[in-house]
């Protein structure tokens, strides 16, 4: 996994998502590697595609991510 980039990381985090949150800790920890091994600061996603696409959804998101040491920004 340490040869995984950035876009493939947060692929794997839709994915994730969009299968009910299924490994989503261990995408989490492989887009912090991936992040750190290219020098991202953040992790930028398209709101369009997370499963709750508002305020609250978005925080969480931004909030669970931190936890996990994960900076999240959003397109647009």
């Amino acid at each position: 996994m340490s040869d995984l980039t950035v876009s493939a990381a947060i692929e794997a985090v839709y994915a994730s998502i969009s299968a009910d949150n299924l490994d989503l800790d261990t995408h989490i920890a492989a887009l912090k590697t991936a992040m750190a091994s290219e020098g991202v600061s953040e992790a930028v996603f398209d709101p369009k595609r997370l499963a709750q696409n508002n305020r609250r959804g978005r925080k969480l998101m931004q909030s669970y991510f931190r936890q996990r040491g994960v900076a999240v920004a959003f397109e647009g």
